[in-house]
C-alpha cells in the first residue's frame, strides 16, 4: 500500500479549503465572544470515564481507545467536546452564576457519522451553564442560525423535538419504562409495527401515546395536534409550550416538529434541535439541553448548547478569492527589507521569490511587485 494514502473518512485540507475553513472559525468564534462566551480548550485525550460520562453506549463505540503507558489505565481520544466543556464548568470554573463557555477543535471517530462524512470533524459549539429557563435555550438556538448566517446560509430548516414528551409518557408505567431503550430505537426508526408488538402489555393510554408520535411530524401546527391526541399530563404540556416558544423564536427558518425523533434521549433533558442545510445530507448542527452531564463530576448544573463540523460547514461556502499580494526579490540590502517590512506592516501579503524559483500559489494574486528603479525600491503594478 503506498505511504502517501490516508485512511477511510480522513483527508487533509488543502489551503484554499484551509483557509476558508480558518475565517470561519475566527468569525463564529468572534460572534461567539459578542454573546460573552468565553474560549476553553479541552485536551485531546482524557481518561475514557470522564469521556463516557452521561454518553451511553453510541459515545462508546466512537471513541479510539489506547492504553496510557504513565498510568496503565484506558484514555479515548475526544470524539466529542460538550462533556469535557460540562467537565471544566462543573470541576474546574465551579462559578455560582450563569457561565457561558465556547470552543472549537479536531474530533475523532471511529466511523463517519453520516453519508460523506470525515471521521476527524472540526467540531465547534458553546454552551451555556447555570439557568434551567427556556430564555437559555433560545439564545443557543439565535446562536445557531446566527452563526449559520455568518457562513453565508439563508435556507435553514430547523427540526425541533422534546425529551420530555416521551418521558412523561412513560412515567406512570413500569412496563414501559423498562423498555425505554428499545421504545426510543422503534420510536427513531417510525416502526409503528414494532411498537404495536413492543407496546401489548402497556396501559390503554401508555400505548396509545405512543402509536400517536411517529405521526407527530411536520410544520409547527403539529404541537396544537399533540395537544388533542396526547394525554393531558403536566410534563407533555409543558414540553409542548417549550417548544412553541421556540418556534416563536426562529425568526426566518423554516421549522419542523418531530416528537419521535430522539436522537440523544439519553444524553439530553429537554428541548432538541437538528439544524438542516441545502447541500448536506447530515445535520449541520444539532443541540438542546443536558442538565445531567455533571453530575458525575460532582455538581449538577442546568445546561444547553450545540455544536457544528466547521469543514462540513465550510464546504457549502464560496470558493475563497484569491488574496492579491506583492511579489518581491529575495536579497539583504536593508533599503529591500525595510520596504517588505512596510507593506506587511501595513497589512500586505509580501511574497519574496527564492532565487532560481518561481512563485506557485493557490492562495495569492501577485498583482503587484517590489522593484528597483532610479535608486529606490518601489511598489509598481504588474500589468
Amino acid at each position: 500500500m503506498p505511504n502517501w494514502l490516508l485512511p477511510e473518512n480522513i483527508a487533509d485540507v488543502l489551503p484554499s479549503e484551509a483557509r476558508k475553513i480558518e475565517d470561519l472559525r475566527r468569525k463564529l468564534l468572534d460572534n461567539f465572544r459578542s454573546y460573552g462566551y468565553e474560549l476553553v480548550m479541552p485536551p485531546m485525550l482524557e481518561y475514557l470515564e470522564s469521556l463516557l460520562t452521561g454518553t451511553g453506549q453510541d459515545m462508546d463505540l466512537r471513541i479510539f481507545k489506547l492504553v496510557d503507558q504513565l498510568s496503565g489505565r484506558t484514555m479515548g481520544v475526544r470524539a466529542d467536546m460538550t462533556t469535557q466543556v460540562a467537565r471544566i464548568d462543573a470541576h474546574l470554573l465551579n462559578r455560582r452564576s450563569v457561565t457561558r463557555l465556547c470552543y472549537a477543535g479536531s474530533v475523532l471517530h471511529t466511523r463517519p457519522s453520516g453519508l460523506h462524512a470525515t471521521r476527524e470533524p472540526l467540531q465547534i459549539g458553546a454552551e451555556i451553564y447555570g439557568h434551567a429557563g427556556l430564555e437559555a435555550d433560545a439564545e443557543i438556538q439565535e446562536l445557531v442560525l446566527a452563526s449559520l448566517a455568518l457562513a453565508g446560509i439563508s435556507q435553514v430548516r430547523l427540526d425541533l423535538c422534546h425529551v420530555g414528551v416521551l418521558r412523561a409518557i412513560i412515567a406512570d408505567d413500569d412496563s414501559a419504562r423498562n423498555q425505554d431503550a428499545a421504545l426510543f430505537a422503534l420510536l427513531e426508526s417510525k416502526d409503528v409495527p414494532g411498537l404495536m408488538t413492543l407496546s401489548r402489555d402497556f396501559s390503554v393510554q401508555t400505548r396509545e401515546a405512543l402509536l400517536a408520535l411517529p405521526g407527530l411530524y411536520g410544520d409547527a401546527t403539529v404541537i396544537e395536534r399533540a395537544r388533542e391526541v396526547l394525554p393531558k399530563l403536566a410534563g407533555i404540556t409543558r414540553a409542548l409550550d417549550e417548544l412553541a416558544l421556540l418556534v416563536k423564536q426562529a425568526g426566518d427558518a423554516s421549522v419542523t416538529v418531530d416528537l419521535a425523533d430522539l436522537r440523544g434521549y439519553h444524553y439530553h433533558s429537554g428541548a432538541m434541535f437538528a439544524a438542516y442545510v441545502p447541500g448536506l445530507p447530515n445535520a449541520v448542527a444539532r443541540g438542546g439541553r443536558y442538565d445531567h452531564v455533571g453530575e458525575a463530576f460532582g455538581r449538577a448544573r442546568p445546561a444547553t448548547g450545540f455544536s457544528m463540523d466547521l469543514r462540513e460547514l465550510a464546504r457549502l461556502m464560496p470558493g475563497a478569492e484569491r488574496k492579491q499580494a506583492i511579489r518581491a526579490p529575495w536579497g539583504t540590502e536593508p533599503a529591500l527589507r525595510q520596504k517588505i517590512e512596510e507593506l506587511r506592516q501595513a497589512g500586505e501579503v509580501v511574497i519574496q521569490t527564492l532565487p532560481g524559483h518561481e512563485n506557485e500559489q493557490d492562495e495569492f494574486d501577485c498583482n503587484r511587485a517590489v522593484v528597483f528603479e532610479n535608486g529606490n525600491w518601489i511598489l509598481k503594478t504588474l500589468g
